[in-house]
């Protein structure tokens, strides 16, 4: 996809924020028609989304669908059914020192947003969160990824069928493009990606004082415990690390086995692999390819310490990575300090529970935290660590959840989306307070002579 010249970006900018203040977002009807309009969108694009997710990341058309499509179809369906209920005044208590008064909530949309999605989900993490600006009432500027052309394309065609710029309008680029939006205005910056650029949105929203959601990564901990089911641990582990050939950013992303089950979790990982995706994972119609060789030579080297127990083969000229099981790797490897999106699965070993708690707990948040164990001894790690989400004997499967909020803490990002959220992340919740004209009591007004009555009710 060509750059969008910053001439468009301004022009559709400014109409944006002409349209906006038109106020007419702000009406439900309008912002239902605009979520039914988008569903039969993309049903009707569906095929030609899995055919580009197919291109640009090789995904199978069940992946594609399970992963991207069907859960922004979820989305679009969760707000339509809720949106009018969400978007009434909130009414909430009134203290009696406020008396006599009213007091609500009004939801009301926060303007003119940016929405920046990456490449590893390029359809599901550009349109999930449109569905939330679309449901608050905002005008949205969106941002693909140059990685995905292809699903850029598709969704280039669904959002030009379906809004006119004014409203709802998406541009494509590189860097230059990034820094060209980020240097603008918007009354919200919604960012998917990297840590390290979520630095770089950061500061640029610093400029105007605009507040951001950040849904970034980091490196989520498995932690499998000695009396886990480990048939079903290993299972879920394997698919979780494997789902988009481990370019997840909630993927497990290391593994901290307890001794005694190390090498029985090792086989049937081993299995589950091989049941997933046969003895040659290259050949597998349901296996995905990492998104450039740049990616590929970079997990190359990041297999370079350790001994490769499974897996390993590579090849850069079809993007193939194999799922591979890693030991004997250490804190301080370049596996165990970046995150390693692909799939690579390091493993390192704890005997007492609380090793595997402060191994979590000296580095940073993670976007998520993986048990397999005891329930009773869940709840002890829960409230030992903390993460953006977490999994109890499975794995990626709270994003599944739209009425689970979705987000990280910390480095894994800020703020919050997925069902309600999504209306809520995209909204400004105004207070109001309604007074009566018609009593005003003299409580608050000087000399005061009622403040020793005042003092009491307060």
């Amino acid at each position: 996809m060509q750059n969008t010249p910053e001439s468009v970006i301004d022009r559709n900018l400014k109409q944006q924020r002409l349209f906006f203040a038109s106020h007419r977002t702000r009406d439900v009807s309008f912002r239902l028609q605009q979520l039914k309009r988008l569903k039969e969108a993309v049903l009707s694009h569906r095929d030609k989304i899995a055919d580009a997710l197919r291109n640009d990341l090789h995904k199978s058309p069940e992946e594609a669908f399970l992963t991207e499509t069907g859960i922004v179809l979820t989305e679009i369906r969760h707000h339509i059914k809720h949106l009018e209920r969400w978007a009434k005044p909130q009414r909430v208590r009134t203290p009696i020192h406020v008396l006599p008064s009213g007091s609500r909530i009004i939801h009301e949309p926060l303007g003119v947003v940016l929405i920046i999605a990456p490449w590893n989900y390029p359809f599901q993490l550009l349109f999930n969160p449109l569905v939330g600006a679309i449901s608050a009432g905002c005008c949205a500027m969106l941002k693909t990824s140059p990685y995905a052309p292809a699903t850029a394309a598709v969704m280039t065609e669904i959002i030009e069928q379906c809004f006119p710029p004014e409203y709802i309008s998406i541009t494509h680029g590189n860097r230059t493009v990034n820094e060209a939006l980020l240097s603008r205005k918007f009354d919200l910056l919604f960012f998917t990606g990297s840590p390290d650029t979520g630095k770089a949105v950061m500061r640029a929203a610093a400029e105007h004082l605009t507040p951001v959601i950040l849904e970034l990564g980091g490196k989520s901990p498995c932690i499998v415990d000695e009396r886990a089911n480990l048939e079903l641990a290993a299972r879920r582990v394997a698919w979780g690390k494997t789902v988009n050939a481990g370019q997840t950013c909630i993927a497990p992303d290391y593994l901290l086995a307890h001794v005694s089950v190390k090498e029985r979790f090792i086989e049937n990982y081993k299995r589950a692999i091989i049941a997933m995706y046969g003895e040659d994972c290259k050949l597998s119609p349901h296996y995905p390819r990492i998104v450039s060789v740049a990616a590929v030579e970079r997990l190359q080297k990041l297999m370079q310490r350790g001994t490769i127990l499974f897996g390993g083969e590579t090849d850069a000229e079809q993007r193939y990575v194999a799922p591979t099981i890693i030991d004997d790797v250490l804190p301080d490897d370049p596996i165990m300090r970046e995150e390693i999106f692909g799939p690579l699965l390091p493993v390192m070993t704890y005997e007492r529970i609380d090793e595997a708690v402060e191994f979590v707990n000296q580095r940073p948040k993670p976007l998520a935290l993986y048990y397999f164990g005891e329930n009773k001894r869940a709840s002890e790690i829960l409230s030992r660590t903390t993460s953006g989400g977490a999994c109890i004997n499975d794995t990626i499967m709270h994003i599944a959840n739209h009425h689970l909020p979705f987000g990280g803490v910390g480095n894994s990002g800020t703020g919050r989306y997925h069902g309600r959220d999504s209306f809520a992340a995209f909204s400004n919740p105004r207070s109001v307070v309604v007074s009566s004209r018609l009593i005003d009591l003299p409580f608050r007004y000087p000399p005061f002579k009622y403040f020793k009555v005042v003092r009491k009710l307060l």
